[in-house]
C-alpha cells in the first residue's frame, strides 16, 4: 500500500509475494522497484505481535526483515498489525466478496488498513501538537 501526496489516504497497489522461503532477494528486488517508482521514503512494516503484546516467532522474523528493507527507504517504521487481517477479512464479507475470492485480497486490505492506522496516528500528533 502507498500512501497520496498528502499522507492522508492508503491505497492498495500491488501484493508482493515470494514464490519460495529462499526467493527473498526477488522480493526485496521488487520492493524497490515499488519504492522508487512511487517516491517512497518511509516503509510502514506490520509488526505481527501477539495479543498480550509478547513478541514472537512472526515478529522476529518481521524485525529481520526490516533490516533488509533498509536499502528501499531510509526509514522502516514498524507498525502493530494486530487484528488487521481479521478487519480486512470483515470488510470484505460486508461487501459481498465470495469467501474464496477473498484469500486473493485479504494481504493487500490489511496492508491498506497498517498504513492507515500510521497516517491517522501521525495526522493525530500533528493535531495535537498544533494545539
Amino acid at each position: 500500500a502507498v500512501s497520496d501526496a498528502l499522507g492522508l489516504t492508503a491505497q492498495g497497489i500491488e501484493i508482493v509475494r515470494r514464490k519460495s522461503e529462499n526467493k527473498l532477494r526477488q522480493t526485496l528486488a521488487r520492493i524497490e522497484e515499488i519504492a522508487k517508482e512511487y517516491g517512497v521514503e518511509k516503509i510502514v512494516l506490520g509488526f505481527p505481535k501477539h495479543m498480550n503484546n509478547d513478541i514472537g516467532e512472526r515478529a522476529e522474523k518481521s524485525l529481520e526483515f526490516k533490516e533488509m528493507l533498509v536499502r528501499s527507504a531510509s526509514t522502516v517504521v514498524m507498525w502493530d498489525e494486530r487484528l488487521t487481517t481479521v478487519e480486512a477479512d470483515r470488510t470484505m464479507m460486508e461487501t459481498g466478496i465470495r469467501r474464496e475470492n477473498r484469500k486473493e485480497y485479504v494481504d493487500m486490505i490489511a496492508a491498506v488498513f497498517i498504513l492507515q492506522g500510521y497516517l491517522d496516528y501521525l495526522s493525530h500528533q500533528k493535531e495535537s501538537q498544533e494545539n
